[in-house]
């Protein structure tokens, strides 16, 4: 299996050559320029499979490349969701609004005169929409996981990581021959240790770490005490598992030392005081000094787009002269290529002037206690531990949902954009779900327009409270973070970022 790029293919023996792509017209460039270059001497059949539709108008860009006659077999291959974990799924699609309507329309046709067949999955379907909470993917994470998602960026359930900090040095050698591919660590559940950490405040991994150290450094001690043959042979068949245990450890360890080197140095700090004073209410309405400095330091454009998105959202708008401000310095300084941006971050309402109406962020804020003072990193009682103070909008409303429901807060729902409503659907009551003593009901949250970590790691935290009586299952059109999302919506994102 090869990555698609321009050019020639890979040699391989083979006879067929699949494409497995999106449906996407520079995808199609690429492929015909594959077989453009195929050597005629040996010829191989091609075959297309569109995930997760068929697309008429890649098929019109292949016919016009001259290469579409060259393909055997064009297919679609319906993957609509791809799992990432056991509670979380993901379409990792970008533009899926439409999608997720059109599947649930599909599932409620094809189902029809059926239903009284099928027993219910789920109790609860949740549908919540990216922009009923725009401030969330603009914090910086600050979970085990989030904050990896953050500096390093998890593609697929793998992240790839600086080499140097993971080389085995022998005894000798010094620093000779330091690797310099990346390090690529998949992460999931399937893994004790993460599964253990990846949920917690970055502040409470170093203990968990220091805790699970002692654990293992215990367990290997243990040979010792090893006597009879049986004993000895208990311990030998604990080995490998005890390896992977140190080896999980030693990665782990590695990947702490490497955020820890982000999140206690100055720039990261002052960066996430700003943010929370935003979250709270401090000065949200006039020019932040630094993200004035910011600008002036010429600092990454995606670090300026977030804070002043997160500014502009806290404030329900910026004052025209602030805004103005902003997007002048901003042009000036990274360049007029940019203003097609900044209208794209006004199209979805992350950037825009304030109106005449009242700024509702403080009654919502002071309503679903979305800032929480002294949060506990270490041994949290609350959603808002994610993000050091503040509880995630769009986890709140699940918890307010789950109880005491949302007619608890018809107020605050009044305030959030686009319309919101419950629908009851009646099951026949042979198929009500009989409930053993003790079990949870079960409640699928589908994030339309992506879903954080953070927000993963509160939702999974109502899942393991004691008196929580819910377990969530998570599916998004995508899995985001502040920077992959401003990114989809820069033009040209890969252009002059900096």
């Amino acid at each position: 299996m090869f990555t698609l790029k321009g050019g020639r293919i890979p040699s391989a023996a083979v006879k067929n050559i699949v494409f497995f792509v999106r449906p996407r017209l520079e995808l199609m460039d690429i492929i015909a320029e594959n077989v453009a270059s195929e050597d005629k001497l040996q010829p191989r059949e091609f075959h297309i499979l569109f995930v997760p539709r068929r697309s008429l108008l890649c098929e019109q860009r292949l016919k016009e490349k001259g290469v579409l006659n060259s393909f055997t077999n064009i297919d679609e291959y319906i993957l609509d969701l791809i799992p990432y974990d056991g509670d979380l799924l993901s379409m990792e699609s970008e533009s899926s609004f439409r999608h997720v309507a059109n599947m649930m329309l599909r599932m409620k046709r094809e189902f029809a005169g059926s239903h009284t067949q099928i027993l219910p999955v789920f109790d609860t379907l949740l549908l919540l929409d990216r922009n009923v909470d725009l401030l969330t993917p603009l914090a910086t994470q600050l979970t085990y996981e989030g904050l990896i998602d953050e500096i390093f960026g998890i593609t697929n359930g793998y992240v790839k990581l600086p080499p140097e900090k993971f080389a085995q040095k022998k005894q000798g050698e010094g620093g000779k021959d330091l690797p310099t591919e990346p390090k690529k660590l998949q992460l999931n559940s399937a893994e004790e240790l993460y599964a253990e950490i990846r949920d917690k405040n970055f502040n409470a991994v170093g203990a968990a770490l220091s805790k699970k150290a002692k654990i293992i450094s215990a367990a290997f001690e243990e040979r010792h005490n090893a006597k009879t043959v049986g004993e000895i042979k208990q311990f030998v068949s604990q080995l490998p598992h005890m390896q992977a245990a140190r080896s999980s450890l030693a990665n782990h360890t590695s990947i702490a030392e490497l955020i820890k080197d982000i999140t206690t140095s100055e720039e990261f700090f002052d960066s996430l005081t700003v943010e929370q004073e935003f979250m709270t209410g401090v000065d949200t309405d006039k020019v932040s000094t630094y993200i004035e400095d910011c600008i002036a330091q010429k600092d990454p454009l995606i670090k300026i787009l977030r804070l002043v998105c997160m500014q502009s959202v806290c404030n329900n708008g910026l004052k025209q002269k602030v805004l103005d401000y902003y997007k002048r310095e901003i042009l000036q300084t990274y360049g007029y290529k940019h203003i097609l941006t900044l209208k794209n971050l006004e199209k979805v309402g992350l950037l825009k002037p304030q109106n005449a109406m009242r700024n509702n962020y403080p009654t919502i804020r002071k309503t679903l206690k979305l800032w929480m003072e002294d949060a506990n990193e270490q041994n949290p009682n609350d959603i808002s531990y994610v993000y050091s103070g503040y509880a995630p909008l769009s986890v709140r409303l699940t918890q307010v949902l789950a109880r005491p429901g949302w007619r608890s807060i018809e107020e605050v729902l009044k305030m959030l954009p686009g319309p919101h409503f419950e629908e009851r659907q009646q099951v026949p009551t042979g198929l009500h779900k009989k409930r053993q003593p003790g079990e949870n009901r079960t409640t699928l949250i589908f994030f339309l327009g992506g879903v954080t970590y953070a927000e993963i790691a509160a939702l999974r935290f109502l899942s393991h409270m004691e008196d929580s009586g819910t377990e969530y299952i998570i599916a998004t059109t995508k899995l985001i973070n502040g920077t992959s999302w401003i990114k989809s919506l820069m033009d040209n994102p890969e252009e002059n970022l900096s």
